[in-house]
């Protein structure tokens, strides 16, 4: 019997999860930043990495025959550290050509992971 929402992903989607989400929410504020005619950039935030950090801790992951130890310290430890960054790189300006030329296929990559996250069996 398959799991309701899918399958885990592999170790290496999941570990490129809080970047896409990083990426692709850095790309919308940008497009969005041009259509209203704003005067602003698109800022990396703790509040946008500690996002990230949430939801790589919510999407499942089982890396195959790890020990239990070493499989908690990845749940715990990847979420905080990318937490961590956030707080360290929290203000960092993007210009809007390098959100857009990032964000957009980040955000386009984030959709197929979860995709065949959601339809592989």
């Amino acid at each position: 019997m398959s799991e309701p929402w899918g399958q885990p992903l592999s170790v290496q989607a999941w570990l490129a999860i809080p970047v896409l989400f990083a990426a692709a929410v850095l790309g919308l504020v940008a497009v969005l930043g041009i259509v209203i005619d704003a005067d602003w950039q698109a800022t990396l935030s703790s509040a946008l990495c500690g996002a990230a950090a949430a939801v790589t801790a919510l999407v499942e992951v089982r890396p195959g025959s790890w020990p239990a130890r070493r499989r908690w310290a990845l749940r715990v430890g990847y979420p905080a550290a990318v937490f961590g960054s956030g707080l360290w790189l929290g203000g960092v300006t993007i210009p809007t050509p390098t959100a857009i030329a990032v964000g957009l296929p980040a955000l386009g990559m984030l959709l197929l992971l979860c995709r065949q996250a959601r339809w592989r069996r």
